[in-house]
């Protein structure tokens, strides 16, 4: 290919800005064209960034052949039908978080894609935190030796007016969840890729403590890795003024405890530990979803591009995305049962 990969965002919300400055900034790539289902929005989001082509229903926009990649950013729930649609007309697909609200949609979503042949990249931007690449490697090379505990703490501050500022936010039909499945997942993925092993058992505890809508706005987890370590999930949307996620890992050789802005604490035992990272920029958002960096976005967008041209799988393909999804969902199923899963994923 001789030009610039032609991008299509659809979905004109508070996420698609971080999608439309990551392709500004990328060489090969253009955004090529925009679509909502609120002509306005299409409208003003085509004009801030001088888009080419807009669009009102995203079937329009499939049909046409200039679209290389869509960038999906509507609501969670409706991620697997623009997911497939683009697949189905041949584009490359860049999808938010969650890739989908439940594992049988993110398997059907992953079916499609691969008998169509077409790349897909799932948007889990915490895993290019430097300190989350480090940790991760210390993880594998033994460095920190059998995990002991290994905890998520996913503390942010979402207002009732930010709920009832669309329609689709908190609802089980299109959000699939709440502090776990819309901003939790990021952190639960984030654990689970660092640790790198299957979670076997989950007790849980979920409920609606200070929102009125119909998912969860607080819920704490207890998991079982295969290699019998603990690890800690709590997340909530409803602590006042919302903080940094933090991550602590103890294994039985040393600590990593790390938040958005760095490292709090990297100690191993004996004189070959791992050098600690730099901190990076900080990922932000825990009280305004409006403020999350875009440094992330930048990194998988760019390597999506390069995946494209390069013709390689992409950093994090749809099979990876369902890891997070799995676990949230049996969360939701051990609070409702009140009892502890068995969970052999």
């Amino acid at each position: 290919m001789n030009r610039k990969l032609n991008f299509a965002i659809v979905g004109c919300g508070v996420i698609a800005p971080s999608h439309a400055d990551s392709i500004k900034n990328i060489e090969d790539a253009r955004l090529y064209a925009v679509c909502d289902i609120i002509p306005e929005k299409a409208d003003d989001f085509a004009q801030k960034y001088m888009v080419e082509r807009v669009y009102y229903d995203y079937r329009e926009l499939m049909k046409d052949p200039e679209v290389d990649v869509v960038c999906v950013c509507v609501p969670s729930g409706i991620h697997g039908e623009i997911s497939k649609a683009a697949a189905r007309a041949g584009k490359h697909i860049v999808c938010e978080k969650p890739m989908e609200i439940t594992p049988e949609k993110i398997d059907d979503v992953i079916k499609v894609v691969r008998e169509c042949g077409v790349k897909m990249q799932c948007i889990f931007q915490r895993r290019t935190m430097k300190a989350a690449i480090a940790v991760k490697n210390a993880i594998r090379e033994g460095k920190l030796g059998k995990i002991v505990l290994a905890d998520a703490y996913l503390k942010y501050y979402r207002s009732q007016e930010y709920y009832n500022s669309a329609g689709w936010r908190g609802t089980w039909e299109l959000d699939g969840g709440g502090a776990l499945m819309n901003q939790g997942v990021h952190g639960i993925d984030l654990l689970l890729w660092m640790v790198g092993e299957k979670v076997t058992r989950v007790f849980a505890k979920a409920g609606t403590l200070a929102r009125n809508i119909a998912v969860e706005d607080t819920a704490a987890a207890i998991v079982q890795f295969e290699s019998g370590g603990f690890g800690i999930i709590e997340g909530t949307t409803s602590v006042y003024p919302g903080f940094e996620t933090r991550f602590e890992i103890h294994g039985e050789r040393g600590t990593v405890i790390f938040d958005d802005s760095g490292i709090r604490e990297w100690s191993f035992i004996g004189d070959d530990a791992p050098t600690m990272p730099e901190a990076g920029e900080s990922l932000g958002g825990a009280s305004d979803p409006a403020k999350i960096s875009s440094a992330g976005h930048y990194i998988l967008i760019k390597d999506m591009v390069d995946a494209i041209l390069g013709d390689r799988e992409p950093m994090i393909p749809p099979e990876e995305a369902r890891t997070a999804v799995d676990l949230i969902c049996a969360i939701y199923k051990s609070s409702r049962e009140n009892r502890e899963l068995d969970f052999q994923k």
